[in-house]
């Protein structure tokens, strides 16, 4: 029998040099430690170091047979556990089925309505008589070429016909105006956003563990409301003036956020001109559609003494409206993670927007309350000075003052 004290001088060996010792040298320093003891040695090293009985002996069949493995080598060619879907070669077929159950027509699929995650694929694969963990299924869906992955916007809708024709137009349009020195603008509705002590998407810097405390629930205010932000954004000069409303977002707040930029803006940056060009999208308080946006444009021609040019973008395509990338995204960006608690935060979070090519915004509360759903009669529609262009009436216009 092996002395108890020998047995805790060999692990006390082992704790020293078990951290530098790879399985291989591991295994092989082992059999040398029972080959030295004799009868019993297996026993007493595998007592002292934890090691099973099984690898000991390995190791002593490996230093008989003088088998050698080459630099960084842990075990012979084939040995250690297999791959999973080596044992059970229907595995990646079953665990793609799952993921992708439309694609392979099982529209029953159990996990048709469910969060895939790996453990309950696993969960589910195992069901299945699939022997596997959420390790090796993450494991296989990388190897397939599976990733994680958000939703993306790049879907647009049915295209239009002329949709890039008209993009070309409003091209053409621009730089012919620009050419000339006269105004040409970007306009359109910010998402509404409710005011009060709620959580805003994004972070800023802090101290740690000190983060801006608000409301526990995301529940509106009724006595706050929401704030509605019309930008009108000025392509010539990279420049933007923002309206920021307390009621609805309707075509009479829409000119009126286009009549407070000219006012504040835009007389004194173009003292000479004679046309403003507008690009806008299809829909909302803008519409192409809409009869109180032309009425409204109409009185804004009479009062300013300007031809105003409308280019409407097609149906579907409003991100590629400038206003979009070159201004609403950087106000998102200024105001992440800040509660927006009153509309003079909303005001001044907008206005001290700036970026790095030199973008200049203004903004300001308009108080008004605008009415919704104001109908246009017939006759007021037909008071409207306005010529559809030749190529697509439809978006494309002039309203001119009325004599």
């Amino acid at each position: 029998m092996i002395d108890a004290r020998l047995v805790e001088w060999i692990r006390e060996k082992y704790q020293l040099l078990s951290e530098t010792l790879t399985e291989h040298s591991r295994r092989r320093w082992a059999a040398v430690e029972a080959k030295s003891l004799g009868w019993g040695g297996v026993s007493a090293v595998a007592s002292a170091t934890g090691l099973a009985h099984t690898t000991i002996r390995r190791g002593v069949l490996e230093l008989d047979s003088d088998s050698t493995l080459s630099e960084g080598q842990q075990r012979r060619h084939g040995a250690g556990r297999k791959r999973a879907d080596q044992v059970d070669p229907k595995l990646k077929a079953a665990l793609e089925h799952l993921v992708e159950p439309v694609t392979r027509g099982d529209p029953q699929s159990p996990l048709r309505w469910t969060c895939k995650s790996t453990r309950i694929l696993a969960k589910e694969l195992k069901a299945r008589k699939h022997s596997v963990g959420a390790t090796t299924v993450r494991q296989l869906l990388k190897e397939a070429g599976y990733s994680l992955q958000a939703n993306r916007k790049t879907r647009e809708g049915t295209s239009h016909p002329d949709r890039d024709a008209q993009f070309r137009y409003i091209n053409r349009r621009v730089k012919m105006q620009q050419r000339q020195s006269q105004p040409t603008v970007s306009v359109d509705t910010k998402k509404k956003e409710v005011v009060g002590n709620l959580k805003n998407p994004g972070r800023t810097w802090r101290h740690k563990r000190k983060p801006i405390e608000v409301n526990m629930h995301d529940f509106p205010d009724p006595k706050k409301g929401k704030a509605v932000p019309y930008g009108v954004y000025d392509l010539g000069r990279n420049e933007a003036w923002v309206s920021v409303g307390i009621s609805s977002d309707t075509a009479e707040f829409a000119v009126e956020s286009i009549r407070r930029w000219w006012k504040r803006l835009g007389h004194g940056r173009y003292p000479e001109a004679k046309r403003l060009l507008i690009t806008a999208d299809s829909g909302g308080s803008n519409s192409s559609r809409s009869r109180l946006w032309k009425t409204e444009l109409q009185k804004l021609s009479n009062q300013l003494g300007l031809e105003i040019e409308v280019c409407h973008f097609p149906p579907g395509t409003s991100k590629w409206n400038k206003i979009e990338h070159r201004l609403f995204c950087h106000v998102t960006r200024n105001w992440r993670g800040r509660p927006l608690e009153s509309y003079e935060i909303v005001v001044n979070l907008i206005g001290s927007t700036k970026t790095a090519t030199g973008l200049r915004v203004y903004a300001k509360l308009d108080p008004n309350r605008y009415e919704k759903g104001r109908e246009v009669t017939d006759d007021e529609l037909a008071r409207v000075n306005l010529k559809p262009a030749k190529f697509h009436g439809e978006w494309n216009y002039t309203i001119t003052p009325n004599r």
